[in-house]
């Protein structure tokens, strides 16, 4: 899915993958921030909790919302294609200020949503400037190339990991998220194999990449935001090795990047951020 294209003048909104099991009940620095990026009490966020199979996932993000003083959030489940094109539900993510999608499954978001009007409507109200977060299976389901599933471990295997369409928001990074607390390095590496323009970006738990209109990206959350860019990549035996054979790369980039860091997905520089004035 490609992403829509933004209007003269305009600029779009601001996408916020979040690498799952965030902050919810202390300083819940990444829900506050998008709240506040969707308008605080005048916020209105539409949850999507397709991805998860809990019949409650939805209402404990209206809760949560609630808690925060969003001005008013309301769950809207897809669970069937059809629902992909139904005027009630269009009408909520025309009128919202913001979208999220809980954690789950991925598949079920790109195989129920993907290609409705719905996942159009989405992806038109981001370039019209409506941020868009996900957490965890929603945060995959956020760029155009999406991990469907994969082995973890450390090392990019051939066969490792599966790609699949995902939303389409923008083309120029791949997201995994439960980053480093479930080895998940190999498996985005060797999807970056596969497709060098796009930047990996590896999300742990309770952390999040703030992406703003100019595409610079900013860290906030308790862990690390892995950066892999294989713009530069040399060598790659990925079309010459055996399934589930070690493959070489050469000249790979990679940042870690903590909370205050940025990295410029246009530019691919990297930066310290907020961090370095703190050592002044």
């Amino acid at each position: 899915m490609c992403p829509s294209r933004v209007a003269e003048g305009e600029e779009r909104g601001w996408i916020v993958p979040i690498g799952g099991a965030e902050d919810r009940e202390t300083r819940r620095r990444i829900l506050k921030r998008f709240v506040q990026l969707c308008g605080g009490r005048d916020a209105n966020i539409v949850i999507i909790p397709t991805a998860s199979r809990k019949a409650d996932t939805g209402q404990r993000y209206v809760e949560l919302f609630e808690r925060l003083e969003a001005g008013r959030s309301v769950a809207i489940d897809f669970v069937e294609r059809n629902d992909g094109q139904r005027e009630d539900l269009l009408r909520e993510i025309e009128g919202a200020s913001g979208v999220f999608f809980t954690g789950g499954n991925q598949l079920r978001i790109s195989t129920i949503i993907g290609g409705t009007p719905a996942a159009k409507l989405i992806r038109e109200r981001n370039a019209r400037g409506v941020p868009v977060a996900g957490t965890s299976a929603g945060a995959s389901i956020l760029s155009e190339h999406m991990i469907a599933f994969g082995k973890e471990g450390s090392s990019p295997r051939a066969g490792s990991v599966r790609l699949a369409p995902g939303l389409g928001l923008t083309n120029r990074f791949i997201i995994d998220q439960h980053f480093r607390q479930r080895d998940r390095l190999g498996r985005l590496v060797a999807a970056l194999a596969y497709n060098p323009f796009a930047i990996g970006i590896g999300l742990d738990e309770d952390t999040a990449a703030f992406i703003g209109p100019d595409n610079t990206l900013e860290v906030e959350g308790s862990g690390s935001v892995t950066v892999v860019d294989a713009g530069g990549m040399e060598f790659s035996s990925m079309a010459d090795v055996s399934q589930s054979q070690p493959v070489c790369l050469l000249g790979l980039t990679v940042h870690i990047l903590v909370a205050g860091a940025t990295y410029n997905l246009h530019t691919r520089q990297a930066s310290p951020g907020t961090l370095a004035t703190q050592k002044t």
